[in-house]
């Protein structure tokens, strides 16, 4: 991998050194700049764990969380930190969690501190989250707290309306490689029962909102002002894809 490209792709010109600021700047320039993105699933393009620097990097495109979160993971391992996968199951309401495999994220450690680091949830948070249980985490994004879940699990909880706490995820500190999500990353590119193949998706972070397609809609938060324009053809779907997120299919 060549760290310079990928530094080159996020738009990242500041300091490299594995410290907690760095690993919040590099999270957040990565948000910034690769879109979490289903177009493969929808485009009948099978997505390869083993090749994900030539996908996001070289050819501009983004991905879902094994494949940011995945390459993410290389990119700090590169850069000198501490880093793990783990694997996380998220909250799907009345059906409870997912399964495990779910979802990727990662843990980084500095000294006694560790961090859960995450560029592949969509809307979620900006900064990495300092791992505290039971304490209030503030984040551009909104507020979020770590607690023990069972003996197996901690819940990564967000604030809501009224000030209720309601759960996004439940991992396990157990450290995985990226083939162990390979199984779940086919059932979530194959079966109708996983949202990835119910909706296209490309999603996209910009200052003070966020630009989304979802289906065949352009959905346009600035400010707390929401727009929504309703695309008309696939033509006029890969034209938005170009102009917004720099994406060629």
């Amino acid at each position: 991998m060549d760290s310079i490209k990928y530094l080159h792709r996020i738009k990242y010109k500041g300091a490299l050194n594995p410290t907690p600021e760095t690993l919040a700047a590099l999270q957040e320039a990565h948000l910034m700049s690769v879109p979490f993105e289903n177009l493969d699933i929808h485009n009948n393009v099978k997505i390869d764990l083993s090749n994900l620097y030539d996908k996001i990097i070289i050819r501009n495109r983004g991905g879902f969380c094994y494949e940011l979160n995945g390459l993410f993971y290389e990119l700090l391992k590169e850069l000198g930190f501490n880093v793990k996968m783990v694997s996380a199951r998220v909250h799907q309401g009345e059906k409870g969690f997912g399964a495990e495999f779910d979802h990727m994220t990662l843990i980084v450690r500095f000294g006694n501190e560790e961090y859960l680091a995450d560029v592949g949830f969509g809307e979620f948070t900006i900064k990495p989250l300092k791992i505290e249980l039971n304490k209030d985490i503030p984040d551009p994004l909104g507020i979020f707290k770590i607690v023990k879940h069972d003996d197996n699990y901690y819940a990564l909880m967000q604030k809501g309306e009224g000030g209720k706490f309601f759960p996004r995820y439940i991992y396990s500190v157990t450290e995985r490689v990226i083939d162990d999500f390979n199984g779940m990353c086919t059932f979530h590119q194959t079966s109708s029962e996983s949202h990835f193949t119910q909706n296209r998706i490309c999603s996209l972070p910009v200052k003070d909102g966020r630009i989304t397609i979802s289906g065949m809609k352009l959905i346009t938060t600035l400010n707390g002002k929401t727009e929504t324009i309703e695309l008309e053809s696939e033509e006029e779907v890969k034209q938005v894809l170009k102009t917004h997120f720099n994406i060629v299919l």
